[in-house]
């Protein structure tokens, strides 16, 4: 037996276990994992080895595939006091993903041009910890700039239909869909949605939250689920009519969406689903007022919106499990004044997805499924990511499913440590995380800083 750290990605090893996550259908089981040259060689009976090939124990925890996040903002570059590649792929590794897409805001430039897209892998170059690859943006007037950023590798598009909360990335409207869809559907590429289609408000609830911006009642009441409800079908209508994939991030309005996404899916339209673990681990009946650590777009919404989302889930109706970690400085998040209304609005979480939502789902199949192997299909890096089978990159991560901590900043690599998960207790600890067959982190210590590889999704 070797410790851990003596995994260093070269030559070949064995990782050996008692319970190792095998992809769907062959369950969980005990096997013995093969790792030459940092890929899955092959999957062995683990009594059923060499005699001297060096052996990494994991004894009862859990063998996984390494996580794959196509779901977080990491800023770099130019708003790198928000976060940044470094701090971002360190909180990776700790959290047992290996796998790390950026969304293309909010960095300055933003990800809409191959230029943009060449500045941010430069501001990442030599200093992530885990594998990344990028996300480009769909907005006005960047039509021309689709073709080449497919070209240049990255692994879907992202558009907004409300306000970003930046304005150098102006939502898309849907004549602007309609002529970047037709391109994604001849590529294959998904187009990650944020689905809020924006209507009037009546005035009193406007006039509530402008007297009351501390109240999280009045700040949920200014995003109703109408909103996403009336983008997700949209988007619907115009994945049938183009056949281009659609993601749905960050589902909330579970209650009110959820016959209406399972009839897309009968249909067979290629139309998948995320949620985040924040949607399934609180509920607005829960939160204190004036702490903007709990504000995000969609909002959180009601205890029973939670307990169908955990459901959809759990019944494979919900695709993937995406932190949409969206950090900000203290001061943006107006935390000593507690003011809902001007705070910047996102959770930071990346760290925590795995435990967070293992804590709130409870049921290990698909919550490691929407974690690893969806993501990767959705990101079309499933060639090499999301599954421990032969010929796949060996990221893999050993995992503690019974041992619970408590959330302290101190646990956290973030850059900025506010986040409503401070004092929450969660179930679930990575042991150790290897990327591409090295151990770049175990039981607290990060091993390997700057051992991860810029990703480019393969041409269809």
């Amino acid at each position: 037996m070797i410790p851990y750290r003596e995994a260093r990605g070269i030559g070949e090893w064995a990782l050996r276990g008692q319970r190792v996550f095998l992809p769907e259908g062959e369950g969980i089981r005990p096997a013995a994992v093969i790792v030459r040259d940092g890929r899955i060689h092959a999957i062995r009976d683990p009594n059923d080895l060499p005699a001297n090939l060096p052996i990494v124990e994991a004894n009862d925890h859990l063998i996984l595939p390494g996580l794959v996040e196509i779901h977080a903002h990491i800023n770099d570059p130019g708003r790198t006091e928000w976060e940044g590649f470094a701090s971002a792929t360190v909180s990776a590794a700790a959290g047992g993903i290996t796998t790390l897409i950026d969304m293309p805001l909010n960095s300055s430039p933003v990800t809409t041009s191959v230029e943009s897209l060449r500045r941010k892998q430069e501001a990442a170059r030599g200093s992530i910890a885990v594998d990344v690859g990028f996300h480009a943006g769909v907005v006005p007037g960047n039509a021309d700039e689709v073709g080449p950023l497919i070209a240049a590798g990255v692994c879907a598009f992202k558009a907004f239909l409300c306000h970003s909360g930046i304005d150098d990335f102006p939502n898309a409207t849907e004549a602007d869909l309609r002529t970047v869809m037709p391109q994604l559907a001849a590529a294959g590429l998904s187009l990650l949605v944020h689905a809020e289609l924006v209507s009037p408000l009546p005035p009193e609830i406007e006039r509530r939250f402008a007297e009351q911006p501390t109240s999280y009642a009045a700040y949920l009441a200014t995003r109703p689920t109408d909103w996403e409800v009336a983008a997700i079908r949209l988007m619907i209508d115009l994945c049938r009519e183009y056949r281009c994939p659609v993601h749905i991030v960050h589902l909330a309005a579970a209650e009110a969406a959820r016959s209406m996404l399972a009839a897309a899916r009968a249909e067979g339209l290629p139309l998948t689903v995320e949620t985040c673990p924040h949607y399934l681990t609180f509920a607005a009946e829960e939160i204190p007022d004036a702490d903007p650590r709990y504000k995000c777009a969609p909002p959180i919404r009601e205890l029973r919106q939670r307990s169908i989302l955990r459901e959809m889930v759990l019944r494979g109706e919900i695709d993937t499990l995406g932190s949409d970690h969206s950090p900000a400085p203290p001061e943006l998040k107006h935390l000593d004044t507690g003011d809902l209304k001007r705070a910047w609005g996102g959770i930071a979480s990346l760290q925590l997805l795995l435990p967070a939502c293992w804590t709130a789902l409870g049921t290990l199949e698909r919550t490691i499924t929407a974690l690893t192997s969806r993501p990767a299909e959705v990101a079309g890096l499933a060639d090499r990511k999301g599954s421990i089978a032969p010929g796949k990159d060996a990221d893999l991560v050993i995992f503690d499913p019974d041992a619970e901590f408590v959330v302290t900043p101190e646990t956290l690599h973030h850059r900025h440590k506010a986040t409503p998960y401070i004092g929450r207790k969660l179930r679930g600890v990575v042991a150790a995380t290897f990327l591409r067959g090295a151990c770049i982190y175990q039981q607290g210590i990060l091993e390997q800083r700057t051992n991860g590889q810029l990703l480019t999704r393969a041409a269809s």
